[in-house]
This record gives structure tokens, C-alpha cells and sequence, in this order.
């Protein structure tokens, strides 16, 4: 396998307009993590609010991935895309007009979870043009669509800072504006579309026992990516007193080690297995997060963050080169589902580390608890891998588990 293979092998301008289409939703989709310094001066929060406030777009996120999920898969992802970047300006132009109130603020909020579905379009739409022993590697590209989050983090404190977040949200219209366009005129559905199903249809793979040690799996590799991408900015400015734009420095930096080792996950998984490099992954997670939970200075806290963003963006990658060879037929309405399962995880995150906070005045007892989860994730993965290996019927080695 040649990385040169994509050329020939499927069609790059979707390939790349999958990318683009994923890469600015996510930076909308994570806005409020990144303007949360500033949105917490102006309403008062609490570190259970905090938490709150930056979770509810993941978790509608969540419900979205679903939707979409069926959408694409009986529609198409093309006209799927154009219809959520159309909804994904609402919540932008709420927040540059008005959201001055809490409650607005968790509409817009639930309404940028929108923007977080682009993920159960864009996958499926690069997946389906490409052969299995290229899946972890397209599907990688594709979901390197999630370094949008460096867009928020690097510079929407720093606009905000000078224009106020409300201005900061009136400009993320422009990059999207952009990818609408670009997505119009280069992306296109693969002759491999399915015929669409009964709606029924698409719920039978909640019957797999794999659908659910997919969705445990990405819970923990995308939740812990996209969580941590959300809640950083807060923690950086709580516990080491950096400033707003300092703290975006700082979390850019981590989020960019998950964000674009997701491919590297993928590529990986393609050569030797998603489960062996899921394996030493997860062990990698639980160390950082323990690591991180002796809240050490501030260097050597990044490198810990950095290393372990890291593990779960390659995660990411790695979860996804399982996935497809698994559920090809469906792979629109799995990718909604795994997905909506990563998006309650990076739910539930930020709402442990703020809660923990509040409750134990020492953001130390969060991180040990998601080093936990990580090895029950191990556990899990163990157990699932012997079932594929007896169950998965793959010809030759073309494609590894």
C-alpha cells in the first residue's frame, strides 16, 4: 500500500472536500470550549457550569451524528452536507445578534451540535471511495477534519479578545461560507451509494454486539480528544493563571498532536491492525491522564497532554479502520452511531472534570478517573478482539483487525 494509491484508487477532490467540510464544522462545533474564558466572565459560571456550557454542543452533537447518519445514507452525503453547513449558520449568526442570556446560550449551544455531525457525513462520503486496504488511511484523512479545533483554539481568544466572542461567532461565517462553495463544485457522491432502506432498516445494527464495543471504544479515544479540545482553555487559565490567549496557545498545541496524528493512527492500523495499535494506545492514555493528575508544572503538564492527545487522535484513526470493514453496507448510519457514542463521551468528560472540581477543589481526581476509563477500555478491546477474530470473515491479508 502507497499513499500515492489514493490518487488512483478513489477521488481526491471529495477526498479533500470531505477534509475541508469536516475541518471548519469542528472548529464551530468546539467554539464555545475556545470563547469559554470570556463567555464565563460575562454570565458568572460556576466549574459544574463551565463544564455544562462546553458539553451540551457535544452532546447534541451526539443525537445530530444519528440524524445525519441516516440522512446520508439514504439521501446521499453530498446533499446531507450542503443541508447541515445551511442549519450550522444559525447558531452563528444567534450568537453574533444576541445570545445574552443562559438559555440562548444553550440553544445555541444544542444548534451547534450540527456543526459536530459533519462527522457522520464526512466519513462515509470519503469511505465509499475508496478499497478496504485503504479505509484506515482515507478515513484518517478525512478525520483529520477534527484539527478544526485548532482554528478555535488558536484564534478565537485572540479575536475575541479584541472584537468580543459575539463578533468572534459573526466570523466563523466566513470559513464556512467558503467550504460551502468549494464543497459544491468539487465534492461528489461515489457510485457505491446504497439504495436507500426502510428507516427500520438502519436500526438493526443496534442488534451487533460490535456496534456497542465500537461506540465503548470511540467513547473513550473521541470523547477524551474532543472533551479535553473543549475544557482545556478552563482548566489552563484556573490552574496555572494563564491568560485566555496564553491558554488557547497552549491547548492549540495539544489538540494539533491529536488532530494530525489521526491519519498516522489509521495508516498504522492499515499495516499491522487497529486492535494492536488500539492496544498500546489506550495503556498510553491511562499513564498521561495519570500523569496529568499530579498536576505538575506547567511543561511538563503540556508534554503529558501532548502525548496523550496524541494516543487519542491516533485512536480516533485506528477505531475507524475497524469500523468499515465491519459494517461497509451501513457504513453511514454506523458512522452516526460510533460517533454519537464519542460525542456522549466527550460529554460526560468535561462534565466530570468540572463536577470533581467543584466537589473536591483539585481537578486531579477527573483526570484519574478517565485514566480508569481508559483501561477498562483496554479490557474491553481485549474481549472484543477475540470475538472479530473468530467472527470476521476477511480474505487474505489485504485487510488486518
Amino acid at each position: 500500500m502507497k499513499i500515492s494509491d489514493l490518487k488512483t484508487s478513489g477521488h481526491p477532490k471529495t477526498l479533500f472536500s470531505s477534509f475541508l467540510y469536516f475541518d471548519v464544522s469542528f472548529m464551530i462545533w468546539v467554539m464555545l470550549g475556545a470563547l469559554g474564558v470570556f463567555i464565563t466572565q460575562d454570565f458568572g459560571l460556576s466549574p459544574s457550569q463551565k463544564g455544562l456550557i462546553v458539553a451540551i454542543p457535544i452532546l447534541a452533537g451526539s443525537f445530530f451524528r444519528i440524524v445525519l447518519g441516516i440522512l446520508t445514507d439514504r439521501f446521499g452525503p453530498k446533499r446531507t452536507a450542503i443541508l447541515g453547513m445551511t442549519i450550522t449558520s444559525i447558531p452563528l449568526l444567534w450568537g453574533l445578534f444576541a445570545g445574552t442570556t443562559l438559555p440562548e446560550l444553550y440553544m445555541i449551544g444544542i444548534l451547534l451540535g450540527v456543526a459536530g455531525a459533519s462527522f457522520a457525513v464526512a466519513l462515509p462520503m470519503a469511505s465509499r471511495w475508496y478499497p478496504p486496504h485503504l479505509q484506515g488511511l482515507a478515513m484518517g484523512i478525512a478525520g483529520a477534519g477534527n484539527s478544526g479545533t485548532l482554528l478555535a483554539t488558536l484564534f478565537g481568544p485572540r479575536l475575541a479578545e479584541q472584537f468580543g466572542w459575539h463578533i468572534t461567532m459573526g466570523f466563523a461565517l466566513i470559513p464556512l461560507f467558503i467550504t460551502f462553495i468549494i464543497f459544491v463544485i468539487l465534492a461528489k457522491d461515489a457510485p457505491s451509494q446504497p439504495a436507500p432502506q426502510p428507516l427500520a432498516n438502519y436500526f438493526k445494527v443496534f442488534a451487533h454486539r460490535d456496534t456497542w464495543f465500537f461506540c465503548i471504544l470511540y467513547s473513550v479515544t473521541f470523547g477524551g480528544f474532543v472533551g479535553l479540545s473543549s475544557f482545556l482553555s478552563m482548566f489552563f487559565v484556573d490552574e496555572y493563571n494563564l491568560s485566555s490567549v496564553q491558554a488557547g496557545d497552549f491547548v492549540t498545541l495539544c489538540v494539533a498532536a491529536g488532530s494530525f496524528f489521526r491519519p498516522v493512527g489509521g495508516y498504522i492500523s492499515d499495516k499491522v491492525g487497529g486492535v494492536k495499535v488500539l492496544s498500546f494506545l489506550f495503556i498510553g492514555v491511562a499513564v498521561c491522564m495519570l500523569g496529568v493528575s499530579q498536576l505538575p508544572p506547567l511543561f511538563a503538564i503540556t508534554a503529558l497532554l501532548f502525548v496523550g492527545m496524541m494516543c487519542l487522535g491516533m485512536g480516533n484513526g485506528a477505531v475507524f479502520q475497524l469500523v468499515p470493514q465491519r459494517f461497509q453496507k451501513e457504513i453511514g448510519m454506523i458512522t452516526g452511531i460510533v460517533g454519537a457514542a464519542g460525542g456522549i463521551g466527550g460529554f460526560f468528560l468535561p462534565n466530570i472534570l468540572g463536577t470533581l472540581k467543584e466537589m473536591t477543589g483539585s481537578y486531579a481526581s477527573g483526570f484519574i478517573t478517565f485514566s480508569v476509563i481508559a483501561i477498562v477500555a483496554f479490557t474491553i478491546l481485549l474481549l472484543a478482539s477475540h470475538s472479530w477474530k473468530k467472527a470476521w470473515k476477511v480474505k487474505g491479508d489485504a485487510v488486518k483487525i
